[in-house]
């Protein structure tokens, strides 16, 4: 079992709780069963999900040395559950603190910014760990193996990681950014079978819906094809925006290809809660646009 108690400054994000609630609602779900403590930052804000630097670099790097700069407050690493959050406010934690020796000056600005905003200064003390990381690096598989109460032993499980958990930051913790294994490794220590396909690792098309939606439902047809072929009985996401893309337009998807898809797609706390025991009504699974019923009948509901 787990040896220390682990706790977090949690930040939830946008999505999570507007169109995709559900993923706030395992999360919360699935850290109370393992015991682990949240600390939610309700004074933190958008990280910009990478386009606050089009605009500008400072205010990318300001609004979210702020939002760091809250875990800081608490002495705790800052957790995140999407994969386009982590991979925005991980990158700027590595710039800033790279900065803080090499242009110490552009830290006082940021600094000088957060005054402003009653925030403290950045110190660049904490890390920045989505919550994969975090069941695989600190609460581990084999504690993980051990609290599993429903093992997933009939679901072949099809990861998609997310291009901003992978590539964004310079070092990843447990995984190659190009050959992940993180996802499947956890799959494999709650009993499900994991299921390897050329998409897993690429983007799901989201950046590009609000400008190029037929190439966005392009991508995102293409990677639910692939997973099918392969056997999956899901795909499991650690990003609600992925998640937005390949569940809540998939109908719109298919009819964009002209190919009936109807794949579920779980977020990740989702699928190892139910490996916990949890059940479905506590983890939102009635949410989602295409039906779990599939899911939750090979698991005997």
């Amino acid at each position: 079992m787990v040896s220390k108690s682990l706790k977090y400054a949690y930040f939830p994000g946008c999505v999570a709780q507007g169109a995709c609630r559900e993923l706030y609602q395992s999360t919360g779900a699935l850290a109370e069963a393992l015991g682990i403590e949240l600390v939610e930052l309700k004074k933190a804000s958008c990280c910009g999900s990478g386009t606050f630097k089009e605009d500008s670099q400072l205010l990318e790097d300001a609004v979210n040395a702020r939002n760091i700069a809250l875990a800081e407050q608490l002495n705790l690493p800052l957790l995140t559950h999407c994969s386009t959050c982590q991979g925005v406010i991980g990158h700027v934690d590595e710039r800033l603190k790279a900065l803080k020796t090499e242009d110490p000056a552009y830290i006082d600005r940021i600094d000088t910014l957060l005054s402003e905003q009653h925030c403290s200064p950045y110190r660049g003390t904490t890390e920045v760990k989505h919550l994969l990381w975090a069941l695989v690096g600190d609460y581990g598989l084999e504690a993980l193996r051990d609290r599993v109460r429903r093992p997933l032993s009939e679901l072949k499980c099809a990861a998609f990681y997310g291009c901003y958990l992978l590539r964004k930051q310079s070092t990843l913790p447990y995984d190659d950014p190009f050959d992940p294994r993180s996802m499947e490794n956890l799959f494999e220590a709650v009993g499900a079978t994991p299921v390897i396909y050329r998409g897993r690792t690429q983007c799901c098309g989201w950046p590009l819906s609000s400008y190029a939606t037929e190439q966005s439902f392009q991508m995102a047809g293409t990677h639910i094809q692939e997973a099918i072929a392969a056997g999956a009985d899901c795909l499991v996401t650690p990003c609600p925006l992925c998640h937005l893309n390949l569940d809540s337009r998939q109908p719109e998807v298919a009819q964009q290809i002209g190919q009936p898809l109807n794949l579920p797609v779980l977020h990740l706390p989702q699928l190892v809660a139910l490996a916990l025991g949890l059940e479905p009504e506590q983890l939102g699974l009635d949410r989602h646009v295409v039906s779990t019923r599939s899911l939750l009948q090979k698991l005997a509901f």
